[in-house]
């Protein structure tokens, strides 16, 4: 890194700001075309400030919204052109369970998004699935394709082919101001950078970062938390053939949608979280406000 007394100046074809998996793919999709392309990120690589960490991710076909899951295929020939390029595994194929009261609109956006009739009844689930079972007047949705990406894996992965393709990647430099023009000037902690594109992919802190620009973006970060679970009967089949990921949509017990991830990132703990997390300021996050449960 550049001391602050000889800031670094040069001039790209296009900056990136935030090295998630947003950013670093961004990036790595302007070098593959040649663009001479700055990643920027505010901290040191790795970090677990953002929400690109951690060791697993689902992926799925089976989405709600139906532009989701039209974009799915290219998004699965994408990670397998990653997974040639770095030479290493970046997802594992486990299927997905969406279970949930049947008719809930989310959990039938999730049907009809696979195409094809993929409705386990209680029967099946529990023949297939002995750790998950429904309850009177649920259904469950298979999904093949679905399963775990390896998260910290992937981003390295992306990162460094990004860099093979000529790409440069500047960590710990925080952007303090960016200035518009035909050429814009990004002016970070350790340099000054111009650049006739700019990627802003700053996550949680994009609120903040464009407001100088008079752009108010409606961006409230959330707080999730993140959960693991002892399995009961340790050597399941998550230890050899994994157990499926799921997702829980619309249960009358739970306020929010639940999803798992069979026990891959720690020997015997399955991964079971809320999808939803509280308020938080990103600079702040490790704060609780007060009467948080």
């Amino acid at each position: 890194m550049a001391a602050p007394s000889q800031p670094q100046q040069a001039t790209y074809d296009a900056i990136v700001i935030g090295a998630g998996i947003q950013g670093s793919f961004a990036a790595y999709h302007l070098a593959q075309r040649r663009r001479d392309t700055l990643l920027l990120e505010q901290f040191i690589l790795p970090h677990s400030r953002g929400s690109s960490h951690g060791q697993s991710r689902i992926t799925r076909s089976a989405y709600p919204r139906a532009p989701y899951a039209h974009m799915m295929p290219d998004s699965f020939h994408l990670w397998q052109r990653l997974e040639a390029e770095a030479g290493t595994s970046l997802y594992r194929r486990t299927g997905l369970v969406v279970l949930g009261p049947a008719g809930d609109p989310e959990l039938e956006g999730c049907r009809r998004s696979l195409g094809t009739d993929q409705v386990l009844d209680a029967t099946v689930l529990a023949r297939r699935f002995p750790g998950l079972r429904l309850h009177a007047g649920e259904v469950a949705v298979w999904d093949g394709t679905g399963g775990v990406l390896f998260a910290n894996r992937a981003l390295r992965a992306v990162q460094d082919v990004f860099r093979r393709h000529g790409g440069t990647l500047r960590d710990g430099e925080k952007v303090l101001r960016i200035e518009p023009g035909a050429v814009l000037t990004v002016t970070t902690t350790a340099g000054v950078y111009q650049a006739p594109r700019l990627i802003i992919a700053a996550g949680a802190w994009t609120r903040a970062l464009v407001a100088p620009l008079g752009l108010r973006l409606p961006l409230q970060p959330l707080r999730i938390n993140v959960c693991y679970w002892r399995e009961k009967e340790p050597g399941s089949p998550s230890a050899g053939r994994a157990s499926p990921c799921f997702m829980a949509l619309g249960l009358s017990r739970a306020p929010h949608g639940v999803y798992g991830l069979p026990a891959l990132e720690y020997p015997g703990l399955v991964k079971v979280c809320y999808h939803h997390g509280s308020p938080t300021d990103p600079e702040e996050r490790d704060r609780l406000p007060p009467g948080t449960p």
